[in-house]
């Protein structure tokens, strides 16, 4: 069934293809907190990386990100990027997941507040 799943499905980590291609083109670069590994060509010119578990794109942290697309020719495990003091760290988003985030006003709350900022129209 693994192998199955791996055949047909690109969300769950990488399929056979992917492994075959990073197998021989692929050069290890470097792994994140997450778990995700991140590949180069030979000559560095294509970056990807394969997820641990779901593919989400939003699990990435901003350092490889910015390496992914270029925008740093280091990559974090060679020249990592200086951290402020007020940084937080990294989240994926949690849209659609019992983690994400409800305002105050949210129905989605498990007690919501009541509105006060609104006065339903009433016909004279």
């Amino acid at each position: 069934m693994s192998f199955l799943l791996r055949a047909l499905t690109w969300w769950n980590s990488q399929t056979i293809n992917t492994q075959f291609w990073t197998w021989r083109n692929g050069t290890k670069v470097g792994e994140d907190s997450d778990g995700n590994v991140f590949y180069q060509t030979k000559d560095g010119k294509r970056r990807w990386v394969i997820y641990k578990g779901e593919a989400e794109a939003s699990r990435v942290s901003p350092e490889w990100h910015g390496w992914l697309h270029h925008t740093w020719a280091e990559p974090p495990t060679k020249l990592p990027l200086p951290r402020k003091s007020w940084e937080e760290p990294h989240e994926p988003n949690m849209t659609g997941t019992p983690e994400a985030y409800h305002p105050d006003g949210s129905l989605y709350r498990a007690e919501p507040s009541a509105r006060r900022d609104y006065d339903a129209w009433q016909p004279e």
